[in-house]
């Protein structure tokens, strides 16, 4: 059994996804990303970045003590190797996989992270940050648009590299970027849309009170929730012995 530990957001939708398409077992642990139940001391020993997503496996590949692993990416590659499946065995191919889920966590991901909080969080007025990451979400989108031109999945067969990209490719209609305006990229949101374990994904995790409202434009958050996702609380959490 695998403890998941999530809220509902992008990230966290690529390892629902994981999980569903290697029918692995798992328990859902919901915290409320208003109220910060992810930054108390007791989930900081499963994640010392107190962030969402992470996993604790109680049934780790060496017979030890439950494992906790973190951050999205290293996740996924932790689940890949546990089932033996969504990371392609051809040596050339598996490493492709490899340097695209990079990109994504290291780019795609903050990248549009970023714009979607600019997008819903910046005051009236203040344009330049939201302009500056919706550029970089656009460039980003068109090289993977590029990418897909002539092949179906991003390491020509579907892989945690599809993953990876998938929720945060498919969200950005939400910050007004068409998806229109990049075919190949289009077809490859449809194809994946189509899966079963996607659909039993996002049914699990995303269909939440606490998804609308952190999606709303221009949230309003109190004080309290503010500094909870963005502000001291945060980072007195790191802080906390």
């Amino acid at each position: 059994m695998i403890d998941f530990h999530y809220v509902p957001s992008g990230n966290n939708l690529k390892v629902a996804i994981a999980l569903e398409e290697l029918g692995l077992p798992y328990r859902l642990v919901k915290h409320d990303m208003f109220g910060g139940s992810h930054q108390a001391p007791e989930f900081r020993r499963v994640n010392p970045n107190a962030k969402l997503p992470a996993i604790v496996d109680h049934a780790p590949a060496d017979a030890g003590e439950p494992l906790p692993v973190f951050e999205s990416g290293a996740i996924l590659l932790y689940l890949a190797e546990k089932a033996g499946r969504l990371m392609p065995t051809e040596w050339r191919r598996r490493h492709v996989a490899q340097q695209w889920l990079v990109w994504q966590v290291a780019g795609l991901g903050p990248m549009l992270g970023q714009a979607n909080h600019f997008v819903r969080y910046a005051p009236e007025g203040q344009d330049y940050a939201v302009e500056r990451y919706l550029r970089e979400a656009r460039r980003l989108l068109t090289v993977l648009d590029r990418r897909l031109r002539q092949r179906e999945y991003i390491a020509d067969e579907y892989s945690m590299a599809d993953i990876a990209s998938f929720p945060w490719a498919a969200g950005v209609r939400s910050v007004g970027i068409a998806t229109d305006d990049f075919p190949a990229l289009a077809q490859w949101i449809a194809r994946i849309e189509q899966r079963p374990a996607v659909a039993a994904a996002r049914a699990a995790i995303m269909q939440d009170d606490d998804r609308a409202k952190y999606m709303q434009a221009r949230a309003r958050l109190t004080p309290q929730e503010w500094s909870t996702l963005f502000g001291d609380q945060l980072l007195a959490a790191a802080r906390a012995e």
